[in-house]
C-alpha cells in the first residue's frame, strides 16, 4: 500500500495525526472531529480563559464555536498544519467578539483563577504560592494588549513555535519576534509593580 494512500483500511482515528483528523472530520466524519476535541478542549480553554479576561462561560462558548467553524470548514488541507490554524480560528473569535461586543470585558478571574495548576500532590502552602502566583500573572497579563497577550499565550501556555504563532495570528515572523520580546519585557515590569504593591 503506497503510503500516499490518505486513507488507509481499519486505520483507528486515536492513530492518525491532526492533520489527518482534521482532513476527515471536513468531509463530515464524526469520530475524526471527537478525537480533535479530545485532543485540543483543554488547551484550547486555557488558552481562551486568559485571552478573554478570565471569564469561563466565554471562553467555553468560544472553544464550542471554534470546533463548529472546524467542523464547517470544508476547505481545510491537510498540506496545512492543524495546531496553528486551529488557534487562528479561535483568536479570529474572540477579535470578532470584542468587535462586535458593546460590553467590556468581565473581570471574573476569580472564578477560577486557577485553571492551569496541574501538580495534584503540593503541600497546602506550595500550593497557597502557586495560586497566588497564577493570579499574579493572570492580573498582569489582564493589562497587556490582546496582541502581545496573544502571543505570550500562545508561546509560554500553548508551547507553539515561533512560526506556528505567526501561521496562528496571520503575522509576519518578525513581527512574533518582536510582540514576544516586547510583551516579555512588559509582563516582567507588571509583576514587579505588582510585587512592590503588595
Amino acid at each position: 500500500m503506497s503510503k500516499d494512500n490518505k486513507h488507509p483500511p481499519n486505520t483507528q482515528a486515536g492513530h492518525l495525526n491532526d492533520e489527518q483528523l482534521a482532513e476527515r472530520a471536513a468531509l463530515g466524519e464524526r469520530a475524526a472531529l471527537s478525537q480533535l476535541v479530545e485532543r485540543y478542549h483543554t488547551p484550547l480553554l486555557g488558552y481562551l480563559f486568559r485571552l478573554v479576561y478570565g471569564d469561563r462561560a466565554l471562553a467555553e462558548d468560544l472553544v464550542q464555536e471554534t470546533f463548529v467553524h472546524v467542523l464547517r470548514q470544508n476547505s481545510y488541507q491537510a498540506s496545512r498544519p492543524f495546531k496553528p490554524w486551529l488557534y487562528a480560528i479561535a483568536t479570529n473569535l474572540v477579535r470578532d467578539y470584542f468587535r462586535s461586543s458593546a460590553s467590556h470585558p468581565t473581570q471574573s478571574i476569580e472564578d477560577d483563577p486557577r485553571l492551569d495548576l496541574q501538580d495534584t500532590s503540593p503541600n497546602p502552602e506550595e500550593l497557597a504560592q502557586a495560586a497566588d502566583q497564577g493570579l499574579e500573572v493572570m492580573l498582569a497579563l489582564q493589562q497587556l494588549g490582546h496582541e502581545y497577550r496573544a502571543v505570550l499565550l500562545l508561546r509560554y501556555y500553548q508551547s507553539l513555535s515561533l512560526q506556528e504563532i505567526a501561521d496562528a495570528l496571520e503575522l509576519p515572523l518578525g513581527t512574533v519576534k518582536s510582540r514576544l520580546s516586547v510583551g516579555t519585557h512588559r509582563l516582567r515590569d507588571l509583576l514587579l509593580a505588582l510585587k512592590e504593591e503588595a
